[in-house]
């Protein structure tokens, strides 16, 4: 296989030779052409500039990235859409041809692209696919935010719910949702516990809940929501289901000889709270020791705690403020290295490792709860009055639990459960079960959009109820509000101005923020920050503080962006960003102090963080744990930000680790490694698009602190992008990515439409894609305007029939 390929490029090298007059002459022609007409060109000159430029390496002989243009006709466009949309990214990528390939003239490119996107959309205009999707259901995160605002629940779905599968970034692509009797059982159960957790259980047994503190929990500063003067530990809003005594319990860490880490110091305390109330204190003895009785474990007294969400702190008083002395100053990870917890001379503090609520025991009932207040509208005064009432709270809550009006089917079917409850218990009981029942019934649970009367394989407009839904989802993450299903109700939600207007005023809704910690979080994958623990002896100012301020500046970054309506451009060129006091420690970023997040300036040498490719959490989660990872931060910015994916690495290539064990021991850059990796000829034609992206990042180091040495070596950030532009070092590399801006927002529409949608976004969707940016480009290229520009597509509004399959009777 190496042979072919090497005998490919080396002929195709001996043909640009060969040909490469012929071409010169024809583009002259071309050009000529060209430069006097503005019109869209015609198949026939479609189809020669595919031949002289893209038949020579996709062949049917070659087929390089499995594709052959030599049949490509432009005069079936609408045939060969799916193709020329491939084509037609790449070419505004700058990406194709390749390098080493003759080019055409700028205006040659931009006439190619312009035509094959001109016949495309105009055979889009007159016949439009909507797509459709199969059913959807609720994931983790929207059956969490919709029983918060249902029942004032706040659930801990990872208990019952397995992870969602992830697709194209997102976790809501219906097409891999699928179901299974594990994933039923786990929506029953997430249905019982919402229900006991939102009346409360006057009859619950004693149990055990316990809450973990990663490794990476720094035990020496505040921890928020906690009481003022206490430092470290665990503050977390816990569900009491009764009235009643309840036992805390902690486990402290421990030295590797099984010794108290953080022994040195008498007098230690750990404080127990409820809402900011001390409840319990515990003395921590300094020869506490894995041999002792109950080990490392201690337990407070029985404490009385009403039922309801409350916020539990368990912390240590704070005993001291003030610069330390020591022979080696403490550091932020403060269990990074757990022999010294018995060292003296340096600060070393007890940890808390696991923190357990136990109870109730001794139920005395259920206090009044917001939860209880959301469900009970009305309250029966005698027998009579169960069954209106219950009617009363079941028709609500249904209604806007499966977010439509509800049929008498729908409320027979729910009142038959209160029936049953009721008959087992009282009325609270019949509330409940009924409840249970909402909870797990596939209205609730699967986004089932009813089809209209049309035949298969026609478009069709959903219903309004349905795009109040779509809309909210999009936009909240979580169910339509009663405004929403009031408007769908009436039939205007349809209605362009009034479309219109619910987008404004929902984009201005502080639910929007699901905007920036839903759509954000997964688009910039966010979520891999988690994956990634830095090397805590290379790293050991990197802690979870620093992980979630991280990850926090980027959320809160693009809600900025949603708040003040601003250019989706600023992802590569703001000035700005927003930081705490351990974040703007990292980032050297002077006169910031406190916990709370603030609106900063970037100036001097932090004007290299502008926009996202500065972001810590965006360096990091394209690291390894103990070293950068170029080719990871420039496949990111492809897949992300640019759109184009690199294809998957060959088999049987060694890593990284292994070129630089190969270089004798010999102390490297990562730069240098990757030289001598990229070496291998099976690596190199990819790596020349990959590695230069993720260079110019080099000056950030695994926790996106600035750097000008990477193992002793300088760094060196010059390399040139896949289109030949040199750039070196984060400003160029952003300058260069700017001058491929349509490229960004066209990637950055297709993410939000994907994630609108609920479905991969497919070639017969770029037309609307392409009409968005035109428009969101008048716009200066505002959030707003792509977000108006999605809910107003065909592909958001509409669906379309699903065909029928019929079986052929004569052949069975």
């Amino acid at each position: 296989m190496k042979k072919f390929l090497f005998a490919l490029l080396g002929s195709m090298f001996l043909s640009i030779a060969g040909v490469n007059n012929g071409l010169m002459a024809g583009s002259e022609k071309r050009e000529s052409k060209l430069a006097t007409s503005n019109s869209i060109l015609s198949p026939d000159a479609i189809n020669a500039m595919v031949n002289d430029y893209c038949v020579m390496c996709h062949s049917n002989a070659a087929r390089t990235g499995n594709l052959t243009l030599e049949s490509f006709d432009a005069a079936h466009i609408v045939q060969n859409a799916e193709i020329a949309e491939s084509m037609i990214r790449k070419l505004n990528a700058g990406m194709m041809p390749p390098a080493f390939a003759p080019q055409p003239q700028k205006h040659e490119r931009k006439a190619l692209i312009s035509s094959l996107e001109g016949h495309i959309d105009e055979a889009w205009a007159s016949a439009p696919n909507p797509g459709r999707r199969s059913f959807q259901r609720l994931n983790r995160a929207e059956y969490a935010r919709t029983v918060r605002d249902l029942l004032a629940v706040e659930l801990d779905v990872t208990a019952f719910l397995p992870p969602d599968t992830i697709s194209h970034s997102f976790d809501n692509i219906a097409d891999v949702q699928n179901m299974s009797a594990t994933l039923m059982e786990g929506y029953l159960r997430a249905a019982d516990q919402t229900s006991r957790a939102a009346l409360g259980e006057r009859n619950a047994d004693a149990r055990e809940i316990t809450y973990k503190l990663p490794r990476i929990a720094s035990q020496m500063k505040h921890v928020k929501g906690a009481p003022v003067g206490t430092r470290g530990g665990i503050s977390v809003v816990h569900n009491f289901p009764a009235d009643g005594d309840y036992i805390f319990k902690v486990q402290l860490h421990g030295t590797p000889t099984g010794l108290l880490f953080g022994n040195t110091v008498e007098g230690e305390q750990l404080e127990f709270s409820i809402s900011g109330e001390r409840k319990a204190m515990l003395d921590i003895d300094p020869f506490l020791s894995e041999s002792s009785e109950n080990g490392l474990i201690l337990e407070t007294e029985s404490v009385f705690i009403k039922a309801g969400p409350q916020r539990v702190s368990a912390a240590f008083i704070e005993r001291w403020i003030g610069p330390v002395d020591d022979l080696v100053a403490p550091i932020e990870h403060t269990l990074a290295d757990t022999t010294i917890g018995k060292a003296y001379g340096l600060t070393t503090l007890p940890h808390l490792r696991f923190f357990s609520i136990n109870g109730p025991h001794t139920v005395t009932g259920v206090s009044d709860t917001l939860s209880r207040r959301k469900v009970f509208s009305c309250r029966p005064t005698s027998a009579a009055d169960e069954l209106p009432c219950a009617i009363e709270i079941i028709t609500r809550l249904a209604t806007q639990a499966y977010r439509r009006p509800l049929s008498d089917s729908d409320v027979e079917g729910v009142m038959s459960f209160y029936r049953t409850g009721r008959d087992q218990g009282d009325f609270e009981s019949g509330i409940r079960t009924s409840i249970q029942a909402i909870l797990a019934n596939p209205q609730f649970v699967f986004r089932l959009e009813r089809p209209a009367d049309v035949g298969a394989g026609q478009n069709y407009s959903v219903s309004d109820f349905d795009l109040a839904s779509r809309l909210s989802f999009f936009l909240w993450s979580s169910p339509p509000d009663e405004e929403l299903l009031q408007l769908a109700g009436r039939g205007q939600l349809s209605d362009p101005l009034v479309l219109d207007a619910a987008v404004k005023r929902m984009l201005e809704d502080s639910r929007s923020e699901a905007l920036a910690t839903r759509f954000a979080f997964q688009w910039l994958r966010l979520q891999d920050l988690d994956k990634l623990d830095p090397d805590y002896l290379l790293y050991p100012q990197y802690d979870q503080k620093l992980a979630i301020a991280l990850q926090r500046e980027t959320e809160l970054f693009f809600d900025n962006l949603v708040r003040e309506d601003r250019s989706v451009l600023e992802l590569l060129t703001a000035n700005y960003t927003f930081v705490n006091e351990r974040l703007a420690q990292h980032y050297r970023i002077p006169n910031v102090t406190g916990t709370d997040f603030r609106h900063v300036l970037l100036d001097g040498i932090n004007s290299q963080r502008r926009g996202v490719l500065g972001h810590g959490s965006i360096l990091t989660l394209t690291s390894i744990a103990n070293r950068t990872s170029p080719v990871q931060r420039g496949k990111w910015i492809l897949e992300v930000l640019i759109g184009t994916p690199p294809p998957p690495p060959p088999p049987n290539v060694e890593g990284l680790e292994v070129t630089t064990e190969a270089t004798e021991g010999k102390l490297l850059s990562v730069r240098q490694a990757m030289e001598a990796h990229r070496s291998n000829p099976a690596c190199q034609s990819c790596h020349q698009v990959i590695d230069p992206l993720g260079l110019a990042l080099e000056n950030f180091d695994v926790t996106g602190a600035w750097r000008i040495k990477d193992n002793g070596n300088p760094v060196d950030t010059s390399g040139e992008l896949y289109d030949g532009t040199p750039i070196d070092g984060p400003l160029s590399l952003r300058d260069a990515l700017i001058n491929h801006s349509d490229v960004v927002v066209t990637a950055f529409t297709t993410s939000l439409m994907t994630y609108a949608l609920g479905r991969r976004v497919q070639f017969f969707d770029m037309p609307a894609i392409r009409q968005i940016v035109r428009e969101a480009g008048q716009n200066d290229y505002r959030l707003s305007a792509f977000v108006k520009g999605v809910v107003s597509s065909t592909a958001f509004q509409m669906s379309r029939a699903e065909p029928i399959e019929t079986i052929d009777t004569m052949d069975h």
